[in-house]
């Protein structure tokens, strides 16, 4: 299994007014818009992220890192061997990803997902 990109999710009361912060701080531009989730990516290099959440439209809780991996079916079973906390089971989305959430040692769920 390898890892494709790493993007931290923050989350927000008010998406817009977050999008607006970073894209002013950073010079970040939204790449990705769902309403509930903005992510945002330097234009001088797209593999930089960031996101920013309300809420998560099918998960109980919005994680605090996504990180894309290119067989997230194998991270799925590594996490149930491990015994790690599943928050979130591996589930087909409607916008395009394959995805699961796991708590880690310290209590930060991750986002692992992966793109058809």
């Amino acid at each position: 299994m390898t890892v494709r990109r790493i993007v931290p999710d923050i989350e927000s009361a008010d998406v817009p007014a977050s999008v607006e912060f970073y894209s002013g701080l950073l010079g970040m531009e939204p790449v990705m818009d769902h309403g509930w989730i903005v992510t945002l990516a330097d234009p001088a290099d797209p593999a930089r992220q960031l996101s920013v959440a309300s809420h998560d439209a099918s998960a109980p809780v919005v994680p605090d890192v996504s990180i894309e991996v290119d067989d997230v079916d194998d991270a799925y079973a590594t996490a149930r061997r491990l015994g790690a906390e599943i928050v979130h089971p591996l589930t087909e989305e409607p916008w395009g990803v394959r995805r699961f959430f796991v708590r880690d040692p310290d209590g930060y769920v991750v986002n692992v997902l992966g793109h058809g």
